[in-house]
């Protein structure tokens, strides 16, 4: 059996290691294997638990994974990703938490093999005191040339009780590539809430508004995106 990890471990440094116990051993991987020149689109809705995934893109593959990841206790998603020549990975995630939640996504992408591409969107509204943790990895070998890679990672706090964690980090060997990343933090915009509660809309309504607004774009063109999107509102709705 694996050991019980610990805060020392670096995939695990901002997880409820309390939560961790009652759950381990978890799950083994879900093993995931793209064929070249094939596409494969996955989604996945977590209320709690571990979730952990081994993805494999040939040659030309692509796959296209969006989650969400929420709840009112601890969720972690984990996935590990190996692209190979002119493979392109596609993920989108969105976090919501209130009360005393832990969420976490944890994402390693392995560029081994020139020409692949990879583009990360997180999005987390955290409310209470909860916890949201993005940690993102990605690995460029020194013959992965003319890789293109992106990380996006936006938190919405609603209480200063709340944190946010943001960790994207980019390892790479090779020198023709483009890589980057950005993280931000922040709160919900009060002159827009003003604008809207002026307009006759009840202040619940309004920070729903803006909400579905902030986390939009993570599920446009997703496999089931309908179920994603009302999954995703009837969340944030229990934070407002």
């Amino acid at each position: 059996m694996t050991a019980l990890p610990t805060r020392k471990d670096e995939a695990w440094r901002y997880s409820d290691i309390d939560a961790v116990a009652r759950l381990w051993p978890v799950p083994p991987a879900i093993i995931i294997d793209v064929p070249a020149g094939e596409t494969r689109a996955e989604y996945l809705i977590c209320n709690q638990g571990v979730s952990d995934f081994a993805i494999t893109l040939a040659a030309g593959a692509r796959m296209d994974f969006h989650v969400l990841n929420a709840g009112d206790a601890y969720g972690r998603i984990a996935i590990d990703v190996t692209l190979h020549d002119g493979a392109h990975f596609e993920f989108g995630a969105v976090q919501v938490g209130g009360g005393s939640a832990n969420l976490e996504v944890v994402t390693t992408v392995r560029h081994i093999e020139p020409n692949a591409t990879s583009n990360q969107v997180v999005r987390s509204v955290l409310g209470g005191s909860a916890v949201g943790s993005y940690l993102g990895k990605v690995a460029v070998a020194r013959d992965a040339q003319k890789t293109d890679s992106v990380q996006s990672v936006k938190a919405m706090l609603l209480d200063r009780t709340a944190t946010a964690n943001a960790k994207p980090e980019l390892e790479i060997y090779a020198d023709d590539v483009k890589c980057a990343h950005g993280a931000t933090v922040g709160e919900l915009d009060k002159t827009a809430l003003f604008y809207l509660a002026a307009r006759g809309l009840p202040p619940a309504e309004a920070r729903t508004l803006l909400l579905q607004a902030f986390v939009a774009e993570v599920f446009t063109g997703a496999a089931a995106q309908e179920e994603l999107e009302a999954a995703a509102l009837a969340a944030l709705e229990k934070l407002s």
